[in-house]
């Protein structure tokens, strides 16, 4: 018998006869995702006059199943840099396998320049416009929050378009609907981030998180959030949402059996 490890999990060639490779071949098309498959919900974020908050749920949906419940959405670079994905969660781990690579690249290098949020904003948002060239897109849409080369909060959005967008308050996916309304409340513009303390930020968070686990089917209540200043990063990966309450739904109308 043929104990070699290339020849595990064949049938024996005594037996069945020499292994026809030809069936391995892969003459056909190349074939791109079409669409996602296991995917990521919202990710929050909010500028305050000394850095960005950024928050986003540990789950992961296989359709509409509520599949995978300890996936990390945030990943932090540098010590001064959190990005959040929204997406595929495959093509989460192929931008992050990215990421670690440039990382290495940059410590080699040695040259005393490090890499802000706003340097890792334009290269993703290069690599998501070049992956959409090439008709096979990377299916996510990432936030990158930390600071500039002049030290001031940064926060910008990319998507699989390459399309990028900046703003005091961000989210993705269903957080673009239910929670940009109530962060929009606390930070209205630019002008309005220097006058927001981090306690302020932390809780506008919190309860858009909240908010999204009541109304979004695709959310978890268990959540990571990351602080990031000019100081450093205090990332919390296994938070619970605090204070729940579904008192509101004894006075929701208008379907089923509740039509008065």
């Amino acid at each position: 018998m043929n104990h070699l490890p290339q020849a595990w999990g064949r049938p024996r060639d005594d037996v069945y006869g020499r292994y026809d490779p030809s069936f391995l071949q892969s003459s056909g098309p190349n074939q791109h995702t079409q669409s996602p498959v296991v995917t990521g919900t919202s990710v929050v974020a909010v500028k305050f006059k000394a850095g960005v908050v950024i928050a986003a749920d540990n789950l992961a949906s296989y359709g509409s199943l509520a599949r995978f419940t300890d996936v990390k959405r945030l990943r932090t670079f540098n010590n001064t840099t959190v990005i959040g994905f929204g997406g595929d969660v495959s093509d989460m781990q192929y931008l992050d396998r990215v990421l670690s690579s440039l990382d290495i690249r940059e410590s080699y290098a040695n040259d005393g320049h490090h890499l802000n949020a706003k340097n890792l904003h334009t290269y993703l948002a290069k690599v998501l416009y070049k992956r959409r060239s090439d008709f096979n897109p990377l299916w996510n849409q990432i936030l990158v929050a930390g600071t500039d080369d002049d030290g001031k909060p940064f926060l910008s959005s990319a998507d699989l378009l390459g399309t990028t967008f900046s703003a005091p308050t961000l989210a993705t996916g269903f957080g673009a609907h239910l929670a940009q309304p109530l962060l929009r409340r606390v930070v209205p513009d630019e002008e309005a981030v220097e006058g927001i303390s981090q306690e302020a930020a932390v809780a506008a968070v919190k309860e858009c998180m909240k908010v999204l686990f009541y109304r979004d089917a695709r959310s978890l209540d268990k959540y990571s959030i990351a602080v990031v200043t000019k100081d450093g990063i205090d990332l919390k990966e296994d938070e619970k949402l605090e204070a729940q309450s579904w008192a509101f739904a004894e006075g929701i109308r208008g379907y089923g059996t509740q039509v008065n």
